[in-house]
């Protein structure tokens, strides 16, 4: 049988427009995780950069973000916050926030201290977590904020103890009385509280932009492979018909 293909003006411009959409899309998630990777290659980098004290004067969160920095002076044992919906290995849990005072200073930073579980039986009972006393030393990573989560219902007040979906600094400084710096530290060093302290890099979505961009390359070739079908079968038919 002799194959032959059929061309019609517009399927082929159909195709065409179909193709340069998925091409173009795809082209976009493409660029899209290129850039993600590169925010992933500076978070990398600046958690890798050499140890940063800060001291009393304000610090620019975005000059600091994802940097290991240490702090001296003492936690405000009389404001735990303690964040809901943190789950940690697929256990429910909090992590636990306190203001920590810098030393000779009016100003202070946010610390998270770590993470706790949650009591099975009864969400509100909270464990009773040792606050160092007196002057030490916080060693973490900086973070320009805390990260949201989908709130239900309507927050419950900022007070001392509060137990809380999101969190943001000016609510806390508002709240607590205390001039926070701009960013968070995520604390990495042992206190001997029995607080779970690991922190991993925010995920950036490289995978899921990837994943779309394949989804369009593959509308573009999807589109291309039913116009040649499609026109060589319509070529058999009319062959067929002729015989």
């Amino acid at each position: 049988m002799r194959l032959a293909f059929r061309f019609r003006v517009m399927p082929c411009i159909a195709t065409v427009l179909v193709m340069m959409l998925g091409i173009a899309l795809g082209n976009w998630q493409t660029h899209r995780a290129e850039g993600k990777i590169a925010i992933e290659r500076s978070m990398t980098e600046r958690r890798a950069e050499p140890l940063l004290e800060i001291r009393g004067q304000p610090e620019q969160a975005s000059a600091i973000e994802f940097r290991r920095v240490v702090a001296r002076g003492e936690f405000d044992a009389a404001w735990p916050v303690y964040l809901d919906n943190r789950p940690y290995q697929g256990r429910a849990g909090f992590y636990l926030f306190m203001p920590f005072r810098l030393a000779n200073s009016q100003h202070a930073v946010l610390v998270a201290r770590g993470w706790i579980p949650r009591d099975p039986q009864q969400r509100t009972r909270l464990p009773v977590i040792a606050v160092p006393s007196g002057p030490v030393w916080v060693e973490g990573f900086a973070r320009p904020s805390v990260g949201r989560v989908m709130a239900l219902g309507q927050e419950a007040p900022l007070v001392p103890g509060a137990i809380v979906q999101n969190l943001a600094l000016a609510d806390v400084a508002r709240a607590s009385g205390h001039v926070l710096q701009t960013f968070i530290i995520e604390q990495t060093n042992d206190s001997g509280d029995g607080l779970v302290r690991d922190w991993p890099l925010p995920t950036t979505g490289i995978d899921k932009h990837r994943g779309y961009a394949f989804q369009w390359y593959a509308l573009a070739a999807t589109a291309l492979l039913f116009f040649l079908v499609t026109g060589f079968r319509r070529a058999s038919k009319s062959d067929s018909n002729a015989s």
